[in-house]
C-alpha cells in the first residue's frame, strides 16, 4: 500500500499476493472475495515515515483495494502532517496517536509531552501500537528497528493505556512472545493482568502476538476482551524475515488449526497489513 513503483516492477506484488492468501479468511467471515466494491477491506494498522510521499497513499490504497486505514506516523512525520492528511481524506484515513520512538525507549520526558500534544488534537481517533517487547530488526550495526523491552505495568505503557481507556480506543499491544525468551512468561502474566483489570475494554495483540494457535485459543477462551491483528502472519513476511513470526497459512489456504479457530471465533481476528517502509 505504501510502496512506490520502482522501474517496471509490479507496485503491489507483495500486497496482491497477500490479498490472494487472505481470500479464504474473508470468505470464512461471510465476505465476498470480489474486491473493495463488494466488501470493504479495512487495514487496522499501518504506518508512514518521512520517506513516503503522503499524497501517494490514497492512490496506492485505491490500487490495493483498501477502503480505510488506521494510520500512524513514524520517523520524522509530525503529528500535524498526519492529521492534515486524515482531514483531507476523512472517509479513508483514521489518524492514530504515536507512542513509539527513541524518546519512548529512553523514557524521556519528551515522550509524555508528545503524547499529551497528540491527545489534545481532536483529529486523532485511535491509538497506534504500544511497544512492550520488540526484537531488534535488521543489521545490528545499523538496525532498522531497535530492541524495546517495556513491561505492561511500566508508566510509559500505563499513561498510554489511561488515554485509550478515557477515549474508548482499543489498546494495541506489541509483544513478540516467541522472541521474548525468558521474558515471555513475565510479559504474558502482566498482559493478562491488564485484560483482567479492564474486562470491558478491547485489547489487541499485533502480529498475532507471535503466538501459536493453541495459545491464541487459550487467551480467547479465558478473556472476552482480547483480539488479534493478522499483520506479519503470512508466508510472504515469514519467508523474508528471520524473526519467529506466525504463519496462518498452509500453502494457499489457512492452516487447519487456524481455520478452525477463525471459524469458531471470527470476531476476534482483525485484518492489518502493517505497511511501513517506502
Amino acid at each position: 500500500m505504501l510502496r512506490r513503483a520502482m522501474g517496471n516492477h509490479t507496485l503491489f506484488h507483495p500486497l496482491n499476493r497477500l490479498a490472494t492468501l487472505l481470500i479464504p479468511l474473508l470468505s470464512l467471515l461471510g465476505a465476498s472475495a470480489g474486491g473493495a466494491d463488494e466488501f470493504p477491506i479495512i487495514d487496522a494498522h499501518s504506518q508512514v515515515d518521512h520517506r513516503v510521499d503522503l499524497e501517494r497513499i490514497i492512490p496506492l490504497m485505491d490500487k490495493g483495494g483498501i477502503s480505510r486505514v488506521i494510520l500512524a506516523a513514524r520517523g520524522k512525520v509530525k503529528p500535524n502532517e498526519l492529521v492534515a492528511l486524515a482531514a483531507r481524506h476523512p472517509g479513508r484515513i483514521t489518524a492514530a496517536v504515536r507512542t513509539k520512538g527513541g524518546i519512548y525507549r529512553r523514557n524521556h520526558p519528551k515522550y509524555y509531552r508528545l503524547l499529551r500534544k497528540q491527545l489534545t488534537m481532536p483529529e486523532f481517533a485511535a491509538m497506534a501500537e504500544v511497544m512492550m517487547w520488540h526484537a531488534e530488526k535488521g543489521n545490528p550495526l545499523n538496525p532498522k528497528a531497535p530492541e524495546v523491552v517495556v513491561p505492561p505495568d511500566d508508566e510509559r505503557v500505563q499513561v498510554a493505556l489511561r488515554a485509550a481507556l478515557e477515549r474508548g480506543w482499543p489498546f494495541v499491544a506489541h509483544i513478540e512472545f516467541a522472541a521474548a525468551g525468558p521474558d515471555r512468561d513475565i510479559f504474558m502474566r502482566k498482559f493478562e493482568a491488564l485484560l483482567g483489570q479492564h474486562p470491558d475494554h478491547p485489547f489487541a495483540l499485533i502480529h498475532m502476538g507471535q503466538l501459536e494457535a493453541s495459545e491464541v485459543r487459550r487467551l480467547i477462551e479465558a478473556h472476552a476482551n482480547v483480539y488479534f491483528l493478522t499483520s506479519h502472519a503470512n508466508p510472504i513476511v515469514v519467508s523474508r524475515s528471520r524473526q519467529p513470526w506466525v504463519d496462518l497459512f498452509d500453502g494457499e489456504s489457512l492452516a487447519p488449526e487456524w481455520k478452525n479457530l477463525v471459524t469458531q471465533h471470527p470476531d476476534r481476528f482483525i485484518l492489518a497489513f502493517d505497511n511501513v517502509w517506502e
